[in-house]
């Protein structure tokens, strides 16, 4: 059965994080709130979760998911990180940007599986989701709710309920979050590409 939990966006109950990040930690699937509306988020070795989104929005398993991470030693242990990248994403962190990175050579086991030569990876800025974060310990895996041939205000909370609730475990709903997509910038290189424009446009010039 789907469980809702209705938290503060500032200051989230700890009780109720307790309980999401216990059933992350157990294989389950979540929405979580962020800067760019709601996302999908799973545990890095709960596969089952994972295949779960992949039926849903329809991918195949070599579609790539963002990390969520806490801080940016998080992103330092599965990237690497160069002085240039450090100091651009130091500078738009937290915030609605995802980063995309060389792999690190030495990632956690299911993603070492994968061959990723590249992760994405970004810090939302979103109290609810980063002290589910802190409380989770590890980064999670995420991707945005859109669907194939169905548009959903994904940062409408009720939207969201209505239409994903029975699709996973656990809702934290903390509300009406920004709407999304996040910019994405490509970091891969010897210099920094913004490859998509989010909803708050960035300008690296």
């Amino acid at each position: 059965m789907s469980v809702r939990l209705q938290l503060h966006p500032i200051t989230p109950q700890q009780r109720l994080l307790q309980q999401a990040a216990d059933a992350l930690l157990a294989g389950r699937l979540a929405l979580v709130p962020t800067d760019a509306g709601y996302a999908f988020a799973w545990n890095i070795d709960a596969i089952d979760a994972e295949q779960r989104v992949q039926k849903l929005r329809r991918l195949d398993s070599k579609h790539p998911f963002t990390l969520l991470c806490a801080r940016i030693g998080e992103i330092g242990s599965l990237a690497k990180l160069g002085d240039q990248a450090f100091r651009l994403i130091k500078s738009l962190i937290p915030g609605p940007c995802t980063f995309i990175l060389p792999a690190a050579n030495e990632l956690p086991r299911r993603l070492k599986q994968s061959k990723r030569r590249a992760i994405g990876c970004r810090i939302p800025d979103h109290g609810v989701t980063r002290a589910l974060l802190e409380l989770v310990g590890a980064p999670l895996l995420s991707t945005s709710l859109a669907l194939p041939d169905e548009e959903l205000d994904s940062h409408d909370a009720d939207a969201v309920a209505e239409r994903m609730l029975r699709h996973v475990d656990v809702m934290l709903d903390a509300g009406d979050c920004p709407p999304g997509p996040t910019s994405v910038i490509d970091l891969t290189g010897d210099t920094p590409q913004v490859t998509r424009q989010g909803f708050h446009p960035l300008d690296l010039d």
